[in-house]
């Protein structure tokens, strides 16, 4: 189904093509050989033990043609492997942020979607940033996986060769929520690849999409990873629902005391910057890190008239 779908499907399949065939073709000769000895030497055939003192011949054998068989199966698993670790020069470069639990992808000209688009049969880089934990960036049908560790930028890059939308997915474990860290990469043809880049990028738009209220907010709660772990309809999920949180009051655990507040502008600035400070009754606290880095003032005050349509 997913075959040619990017550049490297058919060098890693065809290393795991020959290191399956080497080790199945070891496990029935090794077991054939053991069920043989079994019957050939057992007791009533052989009732007295033959002493073999050694064989220069099987000595050499047993080491030459092993070594061999690795060597084959190191040279298909380097030359799969080598290639995807420099990326081509003209490659389009997206930046690739994982946190707990949601993917966020930003290009060049700094558009900003949870979901990776991008144009077929060109080289996309991908620089891969992790704001929390270990994370592991995996598009199965393309045959490619890097781990995100925090602190430093890891790399992949890789060719779409074929139309179509493919699953992309964390494959380390990063927390209570990892099986929803799920989303797609979308494969277009160039000329409605150009079309989306450019109208994601028109300003104009961008403003009408702003003039409607809340719109802007909930792109940014969208493109963060806010809703996997904070519904938009009363559905409880790791941290409290958007759905009527604004303006209304709210038990808190702030140290080892309980206190009320009113979830005001300042209590949503404060939850965004110091998450770990004020943790609403019920909810565990550790679960959320601080997003100083990634959200401005500006974008809080988007998120801020979103939650007010929320009421």
């Amino acid at each position: 189904m997913y075959s040619g779908a990017s550049n490297f499907v058919t060098t890693t399949d065809t290393a795991f093509a020959v290191i399956i065939g080497i080790s199945v073709i070891f496990l029935v000769g090794i077991t054939a050989t053991m069920l043989w000895f079994v019957y050939r030497y057992n007791k009533k055939r052989n009732p007295v033990a033959t002493q073999i003192h050694g064989s220069n011949t099987l000595e050499i054998v047993w080491t030459v043609i092993p070594t061999i068989l690795v060597l084959i199966m190191f040279f298909y698993g380097w030359s799969g492997y080598s290639p995807m670790k420099k990326a081509p020069e003209d490659a389009m470069k997206v930046r690739a942020t994982a946190r707990m639990w949601s993917w966020l992808f930003e290009y060049e000209n700094g558009i900003k979607t949870d979901t990776l688009y991008i144009p077929v049969n060109k080289a996309v880089a991908l620089d891969l940033i992790s704001v929390d934990v270990i994370h592991s960036l995996y598009i199965p049908a393309f045959r490619v996986k890097e781990d995100m560790v925090p602190g430093k930028t890891n790399k992949m890059w890789f060719i779409g060769q074929k139309e179509g939308n493919y699953e992309l997915f964390c494959t380390e474990y990063c927390g209570l929520s990892h099986s929803y860290m799920f989303t797609e990469v979308k494969v277009l043809p160039q000329q409605e690849f150009d079309t989306w880049y450019a109208a994601m990028a028109d300003t104009s738009k961008q403003s009408a999409m702003a003039a409607k209220p809340g719109a802007a907010g909930r792109r940014l709660v969208q493109v963060n990873g806010c809703l996997a772990c904070h519904s938009a309809d009363g559905t409880k999920l790791i941290g409290p629902t958007f759905k009527g949180l604004y303006g209304k009051a709210h038990t808190v655990i702030t140290g080892n005391s309980e206190r009320e507040i009113i979830a005001d502008d300042d209590y949503i600035i404060k939850s965004i910057y110091e998450p770990n400070e004020d943790i609403v009754k019920g909810y565990v606290k550790g679960q959320m890190i601080s997003y100083k880095e990634q959200l401005s003032k500006e974008d809080i005050a988007h998120i801020i008239e979103y939650l007010k349509t929320l009421e």
